[in-house]
């Protein structure tokens, strides 16, 4: 769980910090005038991702024109949601996209790492496909990614060359937990760690399926090998504690 000085330093960061908000002090000083015609609203939406169908949500912002829009990535197995940034976001004329990957949380697909960079990208097509009907700005998309979604939002930002911004907080360093295991055994064992597993909400995953890939290929998973190719991206890390 976020504790409340690093919601507020996000929020802070989010909107005066960074150049990722075209609006600036004045967002933080006042309130949006409400729109009694086109007023806040939130949408399920059930996005097209390798052969599945992902469920969503969009928290409409207020307002009529097509808005910035935040991608929430939640992380693994994804117990936080961080809905109540998403509502201050909203609050602040920005629509908000929270979905649940491939294979967790009622999602269809089958989960994987991978998996879940590929869902943000099918995410973002989905944005281009229906701008006008959910009134994005695809000029603006912004991604937000915790844990494993920082980790999942790095990789993403490396695939979607019209997306430049990304926030992550305590990104997981995938490659770092299992920089010390060589074999399946110890992966295993590590895997089966209760703050690693989450079980319960992938359940058509096992965890050899989900880790296996991560000593296979684990130049893709080393985020250090990123930096290069992020170069002209902005991007703002916190760590929550």
């Amino acid at each position: 769980m976020i504790n409340f000085s690093a919601k507020f330093l996000l929020t802070v960061l989010l909107f005066v910090s960074t150049n990722a908000f075209t609006q600036s002090e004045s967002i933080i000083l006042r309130d949006l005038k409400w729109d009694i015609n086109s007023p806040a609203s939130s949408t399920e939406l059930f996005i097209p991702s390798g052969n599945s169908q992902i469920a969503g949500l969009i928290y409409n912002a207020n307002g009529s024109q097509k808005h910035p829009t935040l991608l929430l990535l939640h992380g693994y197995p994804g117990n936080e949601r961080n809905l109540d940034i998403a509502q201050v976001v909203r609050s602040r004329g920005w629509n908000v996209i929270y979905f649940d990957y491939r294979g967790s949380w009622g999602s269809q697909g089958k989960f994987s790492f991978k998996n879940c960079v590929e869902d943000v990208v099918n995410v973002v097509s989905f944005c281009n496909k229906y701008q006008d009907s959910l009134k994005i700005d695809t000029s603006n998309i912004v991604l937000f990614g915790h844990s494993m979604g920082g980790w999942v939002c790095l990789k993403a930002l490396q695939v979607l060359p019209s997306i430049k911004k990304g926030f992550v907080l305590s990104t997981w360093d995938i490659a770092k937990d299992f920089k010390n295991v060589s074999n399946e055994k110890e992966m295993l064992r590590l895997a089966k760690d209760p703050n690693i597993a989450g079980k319960y909400f992938v359940l058509n995953t096992s965890l050899k399926d989900l880790y296996t890939p991560v000593l296979q290929d684990q130049t893709y998973f080393n985020l250090l090998n990123d930096t290069k190719i992020l170069a002209d991206k902005q991007i703002v890390m916190i760590d929550e504690h």
